[in-house]
């Protein structure tokens, strides 16, 4: 994969973040830059969700992409 399409997948990613965390920022998704701990602690921050429950949805969400 190169970095086109790494970047497309995370864009891809990042819009269904934003799609299940209503409330954060384009500034807030892309401060994390690619990073997923980062985006989760910002989520984790801002809503109070736990650290395991966003892991799981970002992996629903991950799963959901690969179809």
């Amino acid at each position: 994969m190169n970095k086109d399409q790494r970047d497309g997948k995370w864009d891809q990613f990042t819009a269904r973040v934003k799609q299940t965390w209503g409330d954060l920022t384009d500034d807030e998704v892309k401060k994390a830059e690619g990073n997923k701990d980062e985006l989760i602690a910002r989520i984790q921050e801002k809503y109070g969700d736990s650290k395991e429950s966003i892991a799981k949805k970002f992996n629903e969400l991950i799963g959901d992409d690969k179809s």
